[in-house]
Order: C-alpha cells, then structure tokens, then sequence
C-alpha cells in the first residue's frame, strides 16, 4: 500500500535531530510523485577505517527509508576528500589517507553497506570524478563564497583558534568540498551525523549560490556505545562492528541496558514507530519480559548482517554457554608456530585475532575480562607455556582454541 506523504514524512524524520526543513521535505516528496521522479538521496563518508559498526549504519537504514520509498540513493565515498583529512571534531589536523589506503578502504565499505542496502538500487559514487577535474581557478572560485569568520563558527574550530592550536588552510576546504559535492550531484536530501550540521548546510548555500534548488538537510543522532554513555567508537571498546561474527553481534546487543534498547530499537530497527511503541508499552505493563524484548532486537541485528539462520543459532549458543555454562560450539582453532617455550598473552591475543592491537589486549586483561584454560589472568606480563593446547577467553562471547 502507497505511504500517504504524512506517512513518507513520519518515516523520514524517525529518529532524526534536524529536517531542514520539513517544508522544503515536503514540497519534494510532492514534486516527486507527481512527476515520477524520484529524489537523489546523497551521504558521504570518508573511507578513513576499513570496518563500520552500528553507529554508522544509522545513516545507512535512514538510507533505506528512502530507498524503501522509491528514491535514488547515491553512497558517496570521498576518495578525494579522505586524502584531505575529515577536521570535524578533530582537535588537531588530521592524518590524511594515502591513495592506496582509500582505494582499500573504499572497497571494504561497498561489500559492507550492501547488507543493507539493495545494490541494484544504489549508486556507489566517489567524489573524486568530479573533484579530480576542478581547475586551480575553480577551487578560488570555491573559497571566494565563505569567509573566515564565518568559517570560525564552526564548533571545532573556534575551539582550536581559541586554545591556539593550529588549523591547517586546507582544513578550510573541507566543508567547501563537501558542499560542491551536492553541487556536482544536484542532491535533493543530504543525510549527516550532527556533527556534519555545518558541512550540510554549507551544501544548500553552495547550491542556491550555483543556481540550485537547496538539498533539504536531515541529521541523525550519534549512536551511544555499549556503555551507554559515549558514543560508539572502535577506540572505546563500546562498538559491535557488523564484520563481527553473529555470536558475538548477538551477545553485545543483549549487553545493553534496557533503556537504551529503545534508542537503538527507533534508531536501528526495520519495525514501524508504533511496533516498538507497542513492544515499549507491554514491557512497562509487565505484559512481556525485557530480556525478550531485547532478544528480538538482537535477533534482527545480527540476522541483518548474517541471516536468519545464524541469528537462531548465535541465540542457541548464548543459551548454551552462559545459561548451562558450556563452552559454545564451533570454537574457532589457530595453530601457533614458534620456537619460543613461552609466548606473551598480549601478542598470543593479536596473532589468534581475538584484539586488534596489544594495547585493547593489555586493557582487557586489566578488566579481568581475559582467562587462560578456564582461569582469569590480571598479570599483562602473563606468558602462555607454547606447547599443546589452549582455550583463552576474552569477555563473554570470544573463544579461540590455540594448538602450539
């Protein structure tokens, strides 16, 4: 059944801070159904990291919406500007990518996006085939449509200039850029973190500076981390990455307090606003417990990213292995070469994959949240006897079995 424009309206700013502005949303949601054509929907990200986690698919299912709804959905991957270095919340200048490292990147993120997003229905474009073609004059012109004062007022930099730390000229030029890019696409909607306020409406000032009807601007929200108090990042430790396999997905989701739940329910959930009103209002009736409420929402995520089977099956494991305290099956198995008769746990841990780095393995182990054999290691010098076999554990959900 066709959504009413209401209907299309309440589903496109669902979960949403900004709608700039609902007016204008309106008028092209109307436009587009009389005349057969659809929006172009456009958000970009840099291709700074080669993993995304649930914090970022937050503007991909809002991506969705749109798609469901019938609009052209444009994933702009900023090749070009990934070399510039995103400054946006940065209290120094940013590292920028090497061609290689976006080239990398890039590709990671199109398999990654497409769990969600219908590939036949997506644009997956790079910034650069516009970018890469803008003559020195033209990056003048570009600069000449925004003053440094104004350039001030963005948060990040007014607190760099104010604590004199330096900002970079180039630094400048990336909500230029990023405003040309909705230039370059004629994009109808942009979608952006809060923290991109700024560069989004810098691209409905470009666009009625070229002549252009303005993009209507819609920001999300900054999902909250595991913890529930910051928001999701890699460096934190509070993310669930959606590369991580669906015990693991499965496990954190039902990790989380039952109060953010909900925001992670209206942020991150295919049902409708009133399903996860009713499913709030039978919790709060004592009609149904929070722990299935939250197995639902666990169960559609990790089926999100690995199918419907794997999702019954990493809930049978977490029944498994922390209500009867068994071990779960299809413990993953690494062989371990070396001619050393001991190994540091910090590094057995990078090399078995169970860490990123031997910093998240040392902070682990601080947290009692790694064991050797069934037994909790607090030592970060500990070092594992190199021969035969052993289980390690790190938090509740990763196992690996080592052969030496």
């Amino acid at each position: 059944m066709k959504q009413t424009i209401e209907e299309q309206v309440d589903l496109i700013s669902r979960g949403a801070v900004d709608v700039i502005s609902k007016e204008d949303l309106v008028e092209k949601l109307k436009k587009s159904e009389q005349s057969g054509v659809p929006l172009k929907i456009k958000a970009g990200f840099d291709p700074t990291a080669p993993d995304l986690h649930l914090g970022h698919t937050v503007l991909i299912q809002k991506l969705k919406h749109f798609q469901d709804l019938g609009h052209e959905i444009n994933f702009l991957i900023g090749d070009f500007t990934g070399m510039i270095g995103d400054p946006t919340g940065k209290s120094e200048t940013r590292k920028p990518l090497t061609v290689e490292d976006v080239a990398k990147n890039a590709e990671t993120y199109k398999e990654q996006v497409f769990k969600i997003l219908d590939p036949d229905k997506t644009k997956v474009v790079f910034n650069s085939a516009w970018l890469n073609d803008l003559s020195s004059h033209d990056f003048i012109r570009l600069a000449s449509r925004l003053t440094v004062a104004r350039m001030l007022e963005r948060e990040d930099f007014k607190v760099r200039f104010q604590n004199e730390r330096p900002i970079s000229i180039h630094e400048f030029l990336y909500p230029l850029i990023q405003g040309y890019d909705s230039v370059a696409m004629h994009a109808d909607v942009e979608l952006g973190g809060t923290d991109q306020r700024f560069n989004l409406l810098m691209g409905r000032d470009l666009q009625r500076a070229w002549g252009q009807e303005p993009q209507v601007v819609i920001t999300m929200p900054l999902l909250e981390g595991l913890d529930g108090v910051n928001k999701m990042s890699k460096s934190l430790g509070n993310y669930i990455g959606i590369t991580e396999t669906a015990d693991n997905i499965y496990g954190k989701t039902l990790s989380i307090t039952d109060t953010l739940m909900f925001r992670y329910y209206e942020l991150l959930s295919d049902l409708s606003t009133s399903e996860v009103a009713a499913l709030q209002q039978e919790m709060e009736d004592g009609k149904v417990h929070p722990k299935a409420v939250k197995q639902q929402l666990a169960r559609e995520l990790t089926a999100r990213f690995h199918g419907r089977e794997a999702a019954i099956k990493a809930e049978e494991n977490f029944e498994s292995v922390f209500k009867k305290h068994d071990l779960p099956d299809d413990i993953p198995e690494k062989v371990v070469s070396t001619e050393e008769s001991e190994v540091w746990l910090p590094r057995l841990l990078v090399d078995t994959g169970m860490v990123k780095g031997t910093g998240e393995a040392r902070r682990m182990i601080k947290q009692n949240a790694v064991s050797v054999d069934g037994e909790k290691i607090t030592d970060v010098d500990y070092n594992v006897k190199a021969s035969g076999e052993v289980l390690l554990k790190v938090g509740k959900r990763r196992f690996c079995k080592v052969k030496f």
